[in-house]
């Protein structure tokens, strides 16, 4: 009995110490999971890959995990491999294991020494999502925002993805799986670190090669390489560039020429042209005043056209020289770009990089060519093309206007009243009185196709002749009175007598007839003047001579009483 129980008791406590070592064995099992462990490769089965980690069972991992990207897998049967242990048994009582999640185990733990020390680490480009792209850091998956990808905004990032590059972690939390990366910071760094030396040995005039790296309206961004500079527009070539994509693209390589430097604001302007020969050196005498040339209408403005003589040498054409005949219409009716077209040097200024140039001047001038043909004197039909409160504008053979003045319209009838007669589009016939080929004017007149009249009527009328006209109109500065056919005359106050007391306009009436000499003819007003008191002062120099003078004994009334007694007698006897 002693001998059983002995024996019972013993195999009680194998069995206690056998319970405590399993559950010893187990907890530490158990404690293992969520961690990286050491394995043995036992086998490679197709995909497949068998390890042995110390426990009770093995576990299998597929063989890709523990390939590296863009090489084949360098995995043989008895090699030591880390692996992530995820569960003691799976369903088919094997350890789950995983490669991938140890890598990302040990990825995390460099990661988080990295962002202690603000180190910059190494990733690739794999996949786009919403705001940015994601980025693989040896395992660990990091979120890259868009507006962190370059320094400036990159439309196309293919080139970037699948090649390693450096990055900079911005913020990570382990709990959540949370990593965020930036390559702009990187790039920034460099970028400030390559400037600084850039800058410290830039200089104007120094000559270098840059990238164009961005395209505006106004010029092209290159860069130095850390540094950009500003190649503008104007400096790009020396002929005219309306957009610097006609000349650059983004990627391109280009040799530049620093054409000044601030180094208080560090801004850098380039320059592409000033590694060319200057076109305008020597420029007036490539193109002397007066020679003619052919070019190309590269630019088209309100003021004008500018025309390309030779690349980086260009002229205007002022829209007061482009058409003798079109004076008022955009200088794109006339010519059109690209357009080649003749030119006359006018002027050239070297100092301000002008040319003047003109086109009408290659074309006949149409004022020589009309006054060749019509002189003045000839007799033209032509049409109505504008009236205005000076006269008409009458178009002419060669595409040209001359004007009838409104004082040339009629010969008895005023300008105001003339002009009402006439409407735009009329045909009349009219005649050249003048052309002035320099102020390019043509004065026409339609009264003068018909002999004046006036003229016809005062052929017999002479100065100092002694008429007897009809009093047509009372002013209060003397008299209107009709002469001969109609033409008026006027007789001032101060000449309607001899007498002061009898300088009365209102002694005579409308429709009175008196006599008057002739004191001038004035063609330009088309008036006769005329005056009583001149006749009177002849009577009376008449009758002296005739009838004696005061000297003689006999009074001025004698004498003027014996004139009239004759004058009265002859009137009788007429």
């Amino acid at each position: 009995m002693a001998q059983v129980s002995a024996a019972k008791s013993q195999d009680r406590g194998m069995k206690e110490s056998f319970a405590a070592l399993l559950e010893e064995s187990l907890g530490t099992s158990e404690s293992l999971e969520g961690t990286v462990v050491k394995g043995t490769v036992l086998n490679i089965e197709n995909d497949m890959v068998l390890i042995d980690v110390g426990l009770k069972s093995e576990g299998r991992v597929a063989l890709k995990e523990f390939a590296v990207p863009g090489q084949p897998v360098e995995l043989k049967i008895g090699d030591t491999v880390e692996v992530y242990l995820e569960r003691m048994e799976d369903k088919h009582g094997e350890a789950m294991l995983s490669r991938e999640k140890a890598k990302r185990e040990e990825a995390w733990t460099q990661l988080e020494r990295a962002f202690t020390e603000q180190q910059r680490v190494t990733g690739i480009i794999f996949g786009r999502v919403k705001g940015g792209f994601t980025v693989d850091l040896s395992g660990a998956v990091a979120f890259l925002p868009g507006s962190q990808v370059d320094i400036r905004p990159v439309r196309d990032i293919s080139p970037l993805m699948g090649t390693p590059q450096p990055f900079q972690i911005l913020k990570m939390d382990r709990s959540r799986g949370n990593i965020v990366v930036s390559r702009r910071a990187v790039l920034e760094e460099s970028r400030a670190e390559a400037r600084s030396e850039l800058v410290a040995n830039l200089k104007e005039g120094q000559v270098l090669q840059g990238v164009v790296k961005n395209i505006t309206d106004y010029g092209a961004f290159v860069d130095l390489g850390g540094v950009d500079g500003l190649l503008h527009v104007t400096d790009i070539a020396w002929r005219r560039i309306n957009h610097p994509s006609e000349a650059l693209q983004i990627g391109q390589t280009v040799t530049v020429q620093v054409v000044r430097f601030n180094s208080e604001t560090q801004r850098i302007s380039l320059g592409m042209k000033q590694l060319e020969a200057d076109p305008w050196e020597g420029v007036e005498a490539k193109y002397p005043v007066g020679a003619k040339f052919k070019g190309r209408v590269t630019n088209i403005t309100d003021y004008g056209a500018f025309v390309e003589l030779e690349p980086g040498i260009e002229g205007l054409v002022h829209v007061s020289e482009m058409s003798w005949t079109k004076k008022n219409v955009h200088p794109g009716k006339i010519v059109s770009t690209s357009q080649e077209v003749e030119v006359m040097v006018l002027d050239v200024d070297p100092q301000k990089r002008r040319i003047s140039l003109g086109l009408k001047q290659c074309l006949d001038n149409p004022w020589e060519t009309f006054v060749d043909k019509f002189p003045a004197g000839t007799e033209l039909e032509g049409e109505v093309k504008n009236i205005t409160e000076f006269g008409l504008f009458v178009g002419l053979p060669g595409d040209i206007d001359g004007m009838v003045h409104m004082s040339d319209l009629d010969w008895n009838k005023s300008g105001e009243e003339a002009i009402q007669d006439y409407k735009k589009g009329d045909h009349v016939r009219v005649k050249v009185l003048d052309v002035d080929v320099e102020k390019e004017r043509i004065s026409l007149g339609i009264k003068q196709l018909a002999s004046d009249p006036f003229e016809a009527t005062v052929a017999g009328v002479k100065k100092n002749d002694v008429v007897t006209c009809t009093v047509t109109a009372i002013t209060e500065g003397g008299i209107e009175v009709s002469v001969v056919d109609g033409f008026t005359g006027f007789i001032r106050k101060s000449d309607l007598s001899r007498e002061r007391s009898e300088q009365r306009p209102d002694r005579f009436a409308v429709g009175e007839k008196v006599d008057a000499k002739v004191t001038q003819i004035d063609r330009a007003s088309r008036k006769i003047g005329l005056s009583i008191k001149a006749k009177e002062v002849e009577e009376e120099k008449q009758a002296m001579a005739e009838f004696g003078s005061s000297d003689s004994g006999a009074s001025l009334g004698d004498i003027l009483g014996a004139a009239l007694k004759r004058a009265q007698k002859d009137k009788d006897e007429a």
